[in-house]
């Protein structure tokens, strides 16, 4: 049965950065998801709490208890990837919150999506923690088999190792890659899409000199910010509130 009301939890992934509206707001997989979930039911109402830079223990506190209140027929769950990319990251530990919180959001009677995230091994930021990155995601496929969640396996889609799927700060996906994501879940609710997941990028030929200008730039604009974030004990998401708090009617 295609669900009446939708609430995603999460951090940039599912709010949506990289993925523009022209007015320069977030669209995102879950906005994706949530209009061809509308077109087929007029009554169809969605909220997305997801903000930018949220850890785990952040989204657990601040946006679960709010879906919990909304008791909507489906919940979409992806935290712990700014958690993991932090030094000193015990998988395990995240893994035991989030399946605390999956319990919490199954009581209700909601279907619940996971996730795993992107086979690390082409990108230079993770490459080196692509081992916890492995390990946390046998335990988000463990936590949706005991609790019968569905999970959206991105370490299997090919089209989103490619770099064309990928904004330049090689950190979120773009808008190419936001429409495979929710291509592949509208496949798992048994939805037809219009576009398919299981995609090939054609052949594209690599000129070495400007991969070398690609990766300075990166190093410049993004890293280093990055890290001194990091340093400083700021967030991109300090200041930013959900973009859909309440559940509504899709418009």
């Amino acid at each position: 049965m295609t669900p009446r009301s939708y609430v995603a939890l999460g951090d940039s992934f599912t709010e949506g950065v990289g993925d523009p509206y022209p007015d320069g707001t977030f669209r995102g997989w879950a906005d994706r998801v949530a209009e061809v979930l509308a077109a087929h039911d007029p009554a169809f109402e969605y909220a997305n709490l997801a903000v930018r830079g949220k850890l785990l223990d952040q989204i657990v506190d601040d946006q679960l208890p709010l879906a919990v209140k909304m008791a909507p027929d489906l919940v979409s769950f992806c935290a712990g990837g700014n958690d993991l990319m932090r030094p000193g990251s015990d998988p395990d530990q995240l893994a035991k919150r989030l399946a605390s919180a999956v319990r919490q959001l199954r009581s209700t009677g909601a279907e619940v999506l996971l996730f795993t995230g992107v086979d690390p091994r082409d990108m230079s930021l993770m490459r080196r923690m692509r081992g916890k990155f492995a390990l946390y995601y046998l335990h988000v496929r463990s936590i949706a088999d005991l609790n019968g969640c569905l999970v959206v396996d991105q370490w299997s889609m090919q089209g989103l190792r490619d770099r064309r799927a990928w904004c330049s700060d090689r950190i979120h996906l773009n808008s190419e890659g936001h429409r495979l994501v929710a291509a592949r879940i509208l496949d798992l609710l048994g939805v037809p899409s219009e576009h398919p997941w299981r995609y090939t990028w054609p052949e594209q030929a690599v000129d070495p000199r400007q991969r070398r200008r690609e990766d300075a730039r990166w190093l410049r604009e993004f890293l280093m910010p990055w890290i001194n974030r990091r340093l400083r004990g700021t967030s991109s998401g300090d200041g930013v509130t959900a973009k859909r708090p309440e559940l509504g009617p899709w418009s």
